[in-house]
């Protein structure tokens, strides 16, 4: 019968959500599924339809400055402030760790100073790069070699563009100098293959790669020339700088057609429809069109972003049917191309409708909470003016449009915007419909989700405190089953909310009273002065009457929530309090908590303490981290009837160490330390449907953490059960004298005294048989056929017992037949699980072995010694006997 294995808490990462594109360049494939992005020193490949990680490419120690993909994906040129260009072939992996192999080709030193830009052509063969000495280099990226080198900037390079320009051909006339009456020019027009930089000087050249030399120099511009594009339809060639207007150039005459004075910095232009309208963007963070006809902006006026939503960098191939936008804050934008489809030439239309948003990192995760009405969306408070809503769905969904993709977990799918300084703290109510935000502008608002229907509306602005918001609650009790509430929650809001400030006040706004003409609370139902310091944290307690506010003056008070008189207060911490959070409804009891609950809270003394609701006392204090308490969430206690499942009510705790600590009430004890942050934790919450924690840190990354407990108690017990039946089995193999199969069984194993024995009976026993090495043939087949493991493990064996003499004499033994069966170069290169070499354990075991070895031989010879003396000893007796 196996043993009873005792409840042992464990959780596992089970997904997570990780920056992609934390600034610098971006590239993209011509069929819109490979996006390669930087990591800082790192380079990311990404399906842009799925989220799919296809790859990562370390880096070389130094922050990527360019980047650039061939059309087809398949070589990625990376150069950094190291000075060097790595060129990488991207291949599908034959690993079942990855999906894209990147294999290095080339690695140069393409300039003598860091490259600002680079491109490849539309056949993916040549690279250009352009450097800040001024220099303008073609590469052969196969090759990996120089073909062209272009000198005539002055400043830095800033932008490159491959193209293919129609050159009329003239015929010369019967007279040198004149031409014929007809202007005898021949319509027919060549292919020259061109390449055209723009540099910190405001020129634009134009190379010739043929003739290898420069064929015109555009200079007209005034300040630093940020993008060049060219239309094949249009035979002209567009420049974008940030002197804040673009120019269209004939590629015939090399004139100016037309100017279009943008009016905000440019960074990036481009051509859509057939090269009838150019888009550009710039400081602005819009996406703005242009007809080349006229110069004339078909989208209507759109209000400037803020300074970290201006865009960078603009990717269009004319196979997809989006316009990617990069911004400065790290997210990407599709702009559907669609509404081009049909318009008139004089018509103004909308700005093109974003199709996705892409959040290339979340910054710092301040806060978290699940929304939705199956908790399937995750609202992320990240460091910003604006909420993110991700989702969590668990299997993709056919897209519309496979391009456009975006249905996988962890996917944007909606940008709460409204609050004007950033977002400090939220809080959801029952049904998942309804999120209450605090921000630094001093003011809160109350949230209408329905993700359902891609209904995100402010429902209430509550405006009153002097200072920023640090804390706000949600009622959570949950209405009568059947009523209008419970049925349809959306039109239902929450019946108050409950903020706290840094002005040391809290106050009570009843929803009753919104107005929805102005969507703001006309006053507060009542204003506490409640704490010395800032408030922290607020938390409503299950049935909505009572809640707790947590402080920087080291206290928590407890409230009465309709009349907001205090009915308790905690003290004992030593620092601010961060944290605080009431026991579910279904939690147990501890020894000493009586009967009205139980609550947590968190300090910057690096403590959690339980205090009792009955007599406001401490029950136990949690000590373990290293740093400040900043989150606790408290997890939902099981009542299924589960034998083997003993544990008590949980609380999990995030802090500044950048661990998440599980701790079982009932017995005061830690449970399981989870670790998978680099940075501060600022968030934690429970999963109500899944009951698994989320954490998410100063880090940018937001971990999802499974409770495997009840998996890791059924494997123990399925382990235990399993080895009792191989004790027996070993038992009755011994018994019937089945060496052979009881040895290896016993290594299996791991149990060196039973091992021993078997080896002792082997090597001692009367009967040997012949040309054995152990006394047993079937054991020397044994030993013969043993993994590199299990030879290493019985080298550990034969050490230890080579070190007590009365064990020897059988570690002698067995060595002697390893050496026999395995040539050196076999124990010398064992290679043990993983792909991990025991070259430096196999000589550590060999010394060892070695040292020990010499003793006994000593003593031996000192033995040996010692019989002559007693032979002559036995042999004198005898001669004085005899006479």
């Amino acid at each position: 019968m196996a043993q009873k294995v005792g409840s042992k808490t464990t959780f596992e990462v089970s997904k997570t959500i990780a920056p992609i594109y934390v600034g610098g360049a971006v590239a993209l494939s011509r069929n819109g599924r490979i996006l390669a992005t930087c990591l800082g020193e790192d380079a990311l490949l990404t399906d842009l339809a799925t989220g799919t990680e296809l790859g990562r490419i370390e880096g070389d120690g130094d922050v990527i400055t360019s980047m650039a993909l061939t059309p087809s994906g398949s070589h990625l040129a990376i150069c950094s402030r190291s000075l060097s260009m790595r060129i990488y072939a991207l291949k599908p992996s034959t690993s079942e760790d990855a999906i894209m192999d990147a294999e290095l080709t080339r690695s140069l030193k393409p300039h003598t100073s860091p490259v600002v830009v680079c491109t490849t052509d539309r056949t993916g063969t040549l690279l250009a790069t352009g450097g800040a000495d001024g220099i303008v280099k073609v590469w052969d990226i196969q090759g990996g070699y120089t073909t062209h080198s272009f000198h005539g900037h002055s400043g830095v390079i800033a932008a490159l563009h491959f193209f293919e320009a129609q050159v009329t051909n003239e015929k010369p006339s019967g007279k040198k100098g004149k031409k014929s009456q007809n202007n005898d020019v021949d319509d027919s027009a060549t292919v020259s293959f061109r390449l055209a930089s723009g540099g910190e000087d405001g020129k634009v050249r134009v190379w010739d790669l043929n003739k290898r030399k420069s064929v015109a120099t555009l200079d007209s511009h005034v300040s630093v020339v940020r993008s060049i594009c060219f239309s094949e339809e249009e035979n002209a060639l567009a420049t974008g700088s940030r002197d804040k207007t673009v120019m269209i150039w004939d590629a015939r005459t090399w004139k100016i057609r037309s100017t279009m004075p943008v009016l905000e910095s440019v960074e990036d232009i481009g051509f859509l429809k057939d090269g009838s309208v150019i888009y550009t963007g710039g400081e602005n963070g819009t996406l703005r069109l242009w007809t080349i006809s006229n110069g004339r902006e078909i989208t209507k006026d759109q209000p400037p972003g803020f300074e970290t939503e201006s865009i960078v960098q603009i990717i269009h191939h004319k196979q997809l049917p989006y316009v990617l936008t990069i911004h400065a804050d790290q997210t990407l934008a599709l702009h559907s191309v669609r509404p081009l489809e049909n318009r008139d030439e004089e018509s103004t239309i909308e700005p093109l409708p974003v199709l996705r948003r892409i959040s290339g990192t979340h910054d710092e995760v301040i806060d978290l909470a699940h929304v939705g009405s199956d908790y399937s969306y995750l609202a992320l408070a990240t460091n910003l003016e604006d909420i993110r809503i991700v989702s969590l769905a668990s299997t993709q969904e056919n897209d519309a449009d496979e391009q456009i993709g975006g249905n996988y977990f962890g996917a944007d799918k909606a940008l709460l915007k409204g609050h004007e300084d950033i977002i400090i703290c939220m809080d959801t109510d029952w049904s998942g419909h309804w999120l209450a935000t605090g921000a630094k502008d001093n003011t809160a608002r109350l949230w209408r989700l329905d993700p359902e229907n891609n209904s995100y509306t402010c429902f209430a602005t509550y405006t009153g405190h002097a200072e920023s918001l640090g804390a706000i609650g949600l009622p959570k009790n949950k209405p009568q089953v059947g009523s209008a509430a419970h049925s349809n929650p959306l039109e239902h809001p929450p019946a108050f909310v409950i903020t706290g400030s840094q002005d040391k006040t809290i106050k009570r706004w009843n929803n009753s009273n919104i107005k929805q003409d102005t969507q703001k609370a006309s006053r507060a139902a009542w204003t506490r002065k409640a704490h010395d310091k800032d408030i922290n944290a607020i938390d409503v307690n299950h049935n909505a009457t009572l809640f707790a506010s947590a402080s920087q003056d080291k206290t928590v008070k407890i409230w009465a929530a309709d009349e907001g008189e205090t009915v308790g207060v905690l003290r004992g911490h030593r620092r601010g309090v961060w944290t605080v959070k009431f026991a579910p409804k279904e939690t147990p009891s501890i020894n000493g908590s009586g009967s009205r609950g139980l609550i947590a809270t968190g300090s910057g003394d690096k403590t959690v303490k339980i205090w009792s609701l009955t007599d406001y006392s401490c029950l136990l204090t949690l000590e373990g981290h290293t740093n400040s308490i900043l989150k606790l969430a408290w997890l939902p206690y099981s009542t299924e009837d589960d034998a083997r499942d003993k544990r008590g009510p949980e609380v999990a705790s995030a802090a500044g160490d950048g661990l998440v600590k599980v701790w079982d009430i009932s017995s005061g004890e830690l449970a399981t330390t989870l670790d998978n942050h680099t940075d501060r934790v600022w968030a934690l919450t429970v999963n109500p449907v899944t009951k698994g924690l989320v954490s998410g840190g100063g880090d940018g990354v937001v971990t999802f953490w499974e409770d495997t407990t009840s998996a890791t108690m059924e494997a123990a017990a399925h382990q235990e059960s399993e080895r009792v039946e191989q004790e027996q089995r070993l038992q009755n193999l011994e018994h019937v004298g089945n060496y052979r199969e009881a040895i290896g069984l016993a290594l299996q194993l791991n149990q060196p005294a039973r091992l021993f024995k078997l080896f002792k009976n082997v090597v001692e026993a009367e009967e040997q048989e012949e040309q054995s090495l152990t006394g047993l043939l079937a054991v020397d087949e044994v030993l013969g056929s043993l993994a590199d493991e299990q030879i290493f493990t019985l080298l550990l064996r034969i050490r230890d017992w080579n070190t007590n003499a009365k064990t020897a004499q059988v570690a002698q033994k067995l060595l002697w037949a390893l050496m026999r069966l395995y040539p050196a170069s076999r124990l010398s290169g064992l290679q043990l699980a993983g792909g991990a070499h025991a070259k430096g354990s196999v000589k550590g075991v060999m010394e060892a072995l070695r040292a020990y070895t010499e003793r006994h031989f000593k003593r031996v010879d000192e033995l040996l010694d010692e019989s002559y003396l007693l032979d002559y000893t036995l042999r004198e007796m005898d001669e004085v006997v005899s006479v």
